[in-house]
């Protein structure tokens, strides 16, 4: 975005037309308490050359993807883009367009839509799914709300340690304005014991919430987890990986009431933390689809008989009365969902089952090699997909700095978010790591510990 500076005479100009003599006068409405009572510390302005050359230099302090070989994962994979995905999303028939509320002027906009809720319903094995979330975190707690509607209770929400613990942390902060309580079921193995959910559920429970492949990669018991939340009619909250879709068994096909993801694997890139994107699928029933928050695009005729797109659902606030409201999810999200769906079409079926399995048989290799380093061992046991959670001695952060100035992005250090794994480290590998690369991160923890 361009820098367009305000002069003196123009801020003059903007004070007296809003009926102020000076900035105070226009934050005077603001207790003196909050406001900033210290001059700021900011040196003297600096020349174009200068200033580009010193914002060249502060951006060249951060390490992309790109600079390394990266084994980075929990939620965010470097997986590779076909380039019609930036082909097709860089129109300016996409890329600018602010709404799609007026069919009669986004018919393109609309069929993009329906087009991955199609696709959405596909990779989940779900009748219904929405356009779209703002990222995996998001559509848990979403998830949440609407179980709170379909079911009408306000007791318990039940997750899994082993979800990703941002998503946790949203949940815990939508929550504590809710008509229910979280309460988090310990993994220590890795994966959740479905024993443990059959003792914790009760007639109170609104929501059980697991993730497969979890935070640490591994596979949980979906079938017998949902059972144990059916068994008391408890919505079944499943957090999946849509890439991993490819190869494992749809939340659909196990029993999931709301099926939800982060979708960044899908055709978007790692950029720095975001923009990413939520998915969210739940079954065909009238209370959940009344429930689901953003928007849903169906398909229809006009007067004239030819085939158009139209906005079935709208449950954002400006669109409805606001205590009927599910949400407020903005409407440029979409192009994150239309680079999903560029990205699904693109690969296929096929393509999509082929980039899965290069994941886990490249994961499983990494993890190999990984473990005949001393020292170095598989944290758990449990099967895994293209994630999986490495013992190192010493350091587990120093090791991956050190990792670091060797040209590798090696993992995350899970004691961040789990004190008892302060000496672990979370490893992913997608399609795009190739025999060398996995060899010399070996080599290079080899070299380290």
């Amino acid at each position: 975005m361009s820098y367009v500076p305000n002069t003196a005479d123009d801020r003059a100009a903007m004070l007296a037309k809003v009926g102020v003599a000076s900035v105070d006068d226009l934050f005077a409405n603001i207790p003196p308490a909050l406001r900033l009572n210290r001059p700021l510390d900011i040196p003297p302005a600096l020349g174009e050359m200068d200033l580009q050359r010193h914002i060249s230099h502060l951006a060249h302090k951060n390490q992309a993807a790109s600079n390394a070989i990266c084994f980075l994962g929990g939620g965010a994979y470097d997986h590779f883009i076909p380039s019609v995905v930036d082909a097709v999303a860089g129109r300016s028939e996409f890329y600018t367009a602010y709404t799609p509320y007026q069919a009669e002027a986004s018919q393109g906009t609309l069929q993009a839509v329906f087009e991955f809720q199609t696709l959405m319903c596909q990779l989940t094995g779900l009748e219904v799914a929405n356009a779209s979330l703002y990222e995996g975190g998001s559509a848990v707690a979403e998830a949440v709300l609407m179980a709170l509607g379909v079911t009408g209770r306000t007791g318990e929400v039940l997750v899994a340690e082993s979800v990703h613990p941002e998503y946790r942390q949203v949940l815990a902060t939508f929550a504590a304005n809710l008509n229910c309580t979280v309460r988090t079921l310990p993994t220590p193995d890795g994966v959740l014991n479905p024993g443990d959910v059959r003792a914790a559920v009760t007639d109170a429970t609104v929501a059980v919430i697991a993730q497969s492949p979890n935070f640490f990669g591994h596979l949980e018991d979906m079938q017998a987890i949902g059972d144990a939340a059916r068994r008391v009619g408890a919505v079944f909250i499943a957090s999946f990986d849509p890439v991993l879709a490819g190869v494992l068994k749809r939340p659909g096909d196990y029993g999931a009431d709301i099926a939800v993801a982060e979708g960044q694997g899908l055709g978007v890139p790692l950029g720095f933390g975001g923009p990413y994107l939520g998915i969210l699928a739940c079954r065909g029933d009238s209370d959940y689809v009344r429930k689901i928050p953003g928007r849903l695009v169906g398909q229809t005729t006009d007067r004239n008989g030819k085939r158009c797109w139209v906005l079935t659902l709208q449950t954002r606030e400006q669109h409805i009365r606001r205590e009927k409201a599910t949400s407020n999810i903005c409407t440029n999200q979409g192009l994150l969902a239309l680079r999903a769906a560029v990205h699904l079409t693109a690969l296929g079926p096929e393509g999509l089952r082929e980039t899965a399995e290069l994941c886990v048989r490249k994961a499983h290799y990494a993890a190999e090699q990984l473990a005949k380093v001393p020292g170095v061992s598989l944290r758990f046991a449990a099967p895994f997909g293209k994630e999986f959670t490495i013992k190192v001695p010493g350091n587990a952060p120093a090791l991956l700095e050190n990792l670091r100035l060797a040209g590798f992005h090696a993992g995350l250090a899970l004691g961040r978010w789990y004190p008892g794994l302060k000496d672990c480290i979370s490893v992913a590998v997608t399609e795009q790591r190739t025999k060398a690369e996995i060899d010399g991160l070996a080599a290079a923890v080899r070299a380290s510990v």
